[in-house]
Parts: structure tokens; C-alpha cells; sequence
């Protein structure tokens, strides 16, 4: 398998209890590696470009709140068939249902405040990295 980058946000809920650094754990436990990385406070708009792809959805306006609520961190991680292996350490979009052992059975609160959010396709990532970070800012 190739080496390649997915984007992942540890969300607001996450870094509101201080678990940026163990959620970053078990992402490089998985075999992913940090190449860029900052803490931000998104604005609206930027919630709002970000989540484009939801704008017609009845959950885009408080999914665009809930981003704007707190920091987040954004990041570029680097390993074999990164997309999927993020998908697999962060676990089902409802905790409810995700694995033991997932970021997200671990950590999320809620469906809604589930702690972090990561590209779904090769496509994507790249578009989603686009969105927060420069070329110069990823220092593999």
C-alpha cells in the first residue's frame, strides 16, 4: 500500500476537555504521523465553507455552530492508506456504534459532538487540506 495524507479535526467537544493529546496518541498508535497540525478557532464562514457539502441538510446550522464553539485542531496525517486507517481508529459516526477502542467510543459525548471528524475519499482529503493549510505548512 502506498503512504498518503488524510485531514482529520479533533472538534470542539475534544479539546474542550483537553484531549488533544490523546486523541493525537491514538492516531500515531495507529500508524498515522502528524505532519502538520495547528489550533484554531474556526469562524463561521470558514465552518460554513468547510461543511458546504451539508448547507441543504437540517443539521448544517447547528453543526456550523458547534464547530464555531471552541477550538479545534487541524491536521495533516501521513501512513499506509491513510484515509481508511484514520476511519478505522475514529470509529462509527454514532459512538453508540463504534468499536472499543475507537477514538470515538472513547471520547464522543454525542452523535453530534463525536470528537473528531476525517476525510472519507483520497479526494476529499485532498480538498480538506487545501482548505486549512498552505504547501509550505506540511513538513512530512
Amino acid at each position: 500500500m502506498a503512504v498518503t495524507r488524510t485531514f482529520s479535526i479533533i472538534k470542539p467537544d475534544a479539546t474542550r476537555r483537553n484531549l488533544t493529546g490523546a486523541v493525537t496518541k491514538m492516531l500515531e498508535e495507529a500508524g498515522l504521523r502528524v505532519v502538520a497540525s495547528k489550533r484554531i478557532q474556526m469562524s463561521k464562514e470558514q465552518a460554513e465553507g468547510f461543511y458546504a457539502v451539508h448547507k441543504e441538510r437540517p443539521f448544517f446550522g447547528e453543526l456550523v455552530e458547534f464547530m464555531t464553539s471552541g477550538p479545534v485542531v487541524v491536521q495533516v496525517l501521513e501512513g499506509e492508506d491513510a484515509v481508511a486507517r484514520n476511519r478505522k481508529v475514529m470509529g462509527a459516526t454514532n459512538p453508540a456504534d463504534a468499536d472499543e477502542g475507537t477514538i470515538r467510543k472513547t471520547f464522543a459525548e454525542s452523535i453530534e459532538a463525536n470528537s473528531v471528524h476525517g476525510s472519507d475519499s483520497d479526494e476529499n482529503a485532498k480538498i480538506e487540506i487545501d482548505f486549512f493549510f498552505k504547501p509550505e505548512e506540511i513538513v512530512g
